[in-house]
């Protein structure tokens, strides 16, 4: 995309279109917290001390993976 010059010319059209979004995107742009944007589902940011324990995900994956091999005992055709 072509940097707009500063040309001391009137600016119309596409040219005053781009300055003005430039202008305003600069204006706007705040710090983003990475645990809420808008990408990002499911995380979210707790105080000190009130992070989820490593092993409440150690043991959700073995749940589920035991009720998998339990759901596919159930399929016919196994050896």
């Amino acid at each position: 995309m072509a940097e707009p010059t500063n040309d001391p010319g009137p600016r119309t059209g596409a040219h005053a279109v781009i300055a003005d979004a430039l202008a305003s995107q600069a204006a706007v742009q705040a710090p983003i917290d990475p645990a809420r944007r808008p990408d990002v589902l499911f995380r979210k940011r707790r105080p000190e001390g009130q992070q989820v324990s490593a092993w409440w995900m150690v043991g959700a994956f073995l749940a589920v993976s035991a009720v998998v091999i339990v759901l596919f005992s159930f399929v016919p055709g196994g050896a």
